[in-house]
């Protein structure tokens, strides 16, 4: 299980993850859709990256919104994992 990162490897990681916003031990970003089944869609394609990385977000579904937030709760702060993901979730829109 990889570490917690240094204050300044979390400012360098945030630069590969513009659209999202670090908040003390968490990353976070919220998407928009049309429609209420297209943020749901949104939702499963997310579970589908996050069960192969064996690693879960945090996600809050209010009708076409979606925020998502990334954080490695056994090591209580941010590792590589939440990036690559956010990245990952971030390819299915951007």
């Amino acid at each position: 299980m990889p570490s917690t990162l240094a204050h300044d490897s979390v400012l360098s990681w945030m630069k590969k993850v513009p659209a999202w916003e670090h908040k003390q031990d968490h990353i976070e970003r919220v998407f928009e859709f049309d429609d209420y089944i297209s943020g749901m869609d949104f939702v499963n394609s997310v579970a589908e990256i996050a069960e192969g990385a064996n690693h879960h977000p945090d996600m809050n579904i209010s009708y076409a919104k979606v925020a998502v937030v990334l954080t490695t709760h056994d090591k209580g702060g941010l590792t590589e994992s939440d990036f690559e993901v956010a990245i990952r979730i971030d390819n299915l829109v951007d």
